[in-house]
């Protein structure tokens, strides 16, 4: 083979690698971003349907919060109210005590009705509805709840809000349910780039084995995540619970 036509197998060489070259490169490309439109698809299918059940969750809570108070505190409010007014057809100086009763209901009756206006509760913000939930635990004499606020509130996307106060709201049911603590803290503290969400309870505590530091956990965890955000869950036998949530704003 002389020169000249080692010049042209040469010429002709280069760019038929170049093109085969790219069109390994472009399938290359076209399989990882197949992929990643795959990955994104999935993490999107699982972020709606934990949203979906984080939804479906907060409104079963929210009816068996409004059941609970229907049967036992509005319920028990009237009767009481029905005896006292008996009392007062031969005592009418107990009037006094019928009136207040009966306001003291419809004072319940207020608070509840925005627990059943699921439009008000879509509005609300995550500040205003764990303040919601700490005035029911006061009103309800269920625990001394408290609840703190620190630093410039910064308004967050509806879904984080929901999946946020869904763990937390997890968080509460456990320690009104089984911690039996006297006292439970809640504080939000906002800065410029980030939301500590901080509760903790002084009850019994639990260890691995129970099922709120098992299924509860990964529960709480698994949506944590679903937000770019870091939960801690840390239990000490008769010390009580705390949870430490850190959300990175975008």
């Amino acid at each position: 083979m002389d020169e000249k036509e080692i010049i042209i197998i040469t010429a002709i060489a280069i760019p038929v690698t170049l093109v085969v070259i790219v069109i390994v490169l472009f399938s290359v490309f076209a399989r990882r971003k197949n992929r990643l439109l795959q990955e994104q698809e999935i993490i999107k299918k699982v972020f709606d349907r934990e949203l979906a059940e984080s939804q479906i969750e907060i409104r079963e809570e929210t009816l068996r919060n409004i059941s609970w108070e229907l049967h036992d505190n509005i319920g028990q409010l009237m009767t009481l109210a029905k005896i006292q007014a008996q009392l007062a057809i031969e005592k009418p100086e107990l009037m006094a005590e019928v009136s207040e009763t009966i306001g003291d209901g419809i004072n319940e009756l207020r608070a509840l009705s925005k627990l059943i206006n699921p439009e008000a509760l879509k509005s609300l913000s995550l500040v205003e509805a764990v303040t919601m939930e700490i005035e029911r635990f006061n009103r309800l004499k269920f625990i001394k709840a408290s609840l703190n606020v620190n630093g410039q509130i910064t308004p967050l996307d509806g879904n984080t809000q929901i999946i946020l106060f869904r763990i937390l709201q997890e968080f509460f049911s456990n320690t009104i349910k089984h911690s039996r603590a006297a006292s439970l803290k809640v504080i939000l503290d906002y800065s410029t780039v980030r939301l500590l969400i901080t509760a903790e309870d002084d009850g019994v505590g639990f260890d691995e084995n129970d099922d709120f530091m098992g299924i509860g956990l990964t529960n709480m965890k698994t949506r944590a995540k679903l937000i770019n955000s870091t939960l801690n869950l840390n239990s000490i036998k008769e010390k009580g619970t705390s949870l430490n949530l850190m959300y990175k704003f975008a």
